[in-house]
């Protein structure tokens, strides 16, 4: 698909004004989170109820920003975390409730065209999905990422790996004028 083409899927498809949830998470047990908040962008994306066109569109716009190595599936039913790498989802379809930060963290519920963007080290686990929910996954860069599922003992050296994760160059959504840079500095 062209540059062109990807540019005008984007316009149409994006809520220019979503509203913006910040979480900030404090380490728990072994998850070590992040000093960066989770931000939750609601109804950022203005998708279709057909699954697969939903999934391109959202592959589409992360693509145009930068951020790669996607996935379509559901969110995994464990607490895990990546230490290497920061990660955004899109909610394609139906809804999900994720638990955030580790074992007894912040539970949200995320729903179609919601996108959250999660710092490297923040644990996340979904408790509770729809029977027709679909997310779509991505990384800055295309960056591959590690699993960790909060059983390492050694927590001072994953927070050392988590601290040296560059920030991204672009907001997944909104490109180099998004609201990542204007809520995570280093």
């Amino acid at each position: 698909m062209e540059l062109v083409e990807i540019n005008q899927v984007a316009q149409e498809r994006i809520n220019t004004n979503p509203h913006i949830r910040r979480l900030g998470l404090k380490r728990n047990l072994n998850f070590p989170n992040n000093r960066l908040s989770v931000l939750i962008y609601q109804k950022a994306l203005k998708l279709p109820n057909i699954r697969a066109k939903s999934a391109n569109i959202a592959q589409r716009i992360f693509l145009k920003n930068g951020w790669s190595n996607s996935w379509r599936n559901g969110i995994y039913d464990f607490h895990h975390f990546h230490s290497n790498t920061h990660e955004c989802m899109a909610i394609c379809m139906g809804s999900a409730h994720v638990i955030l930060g580790g074992p007894n963290g912040r539970k949200i519920k995320l729903k179609q065209g919601d996108v959250i963007v999660l710092p490297a080290g923040v644990g996340h686990r979904c408790v509770y999905a729809s029977p027709d929910f679909l997310c779509v996954g991505a990384y800055p860069q295309g960056k591959e990422y590690d699993m960790n599922s909060g059983d390492n003992a050694d927590v001072k050296k994953i927070i050392t790996k988590i601290n040296k994760v560059p920030l991204p160059r672009k907001d997944p959504i909104f490109g180099t004028e998004g609201f990542l840079k204007m809520y995570w500095k280093k």
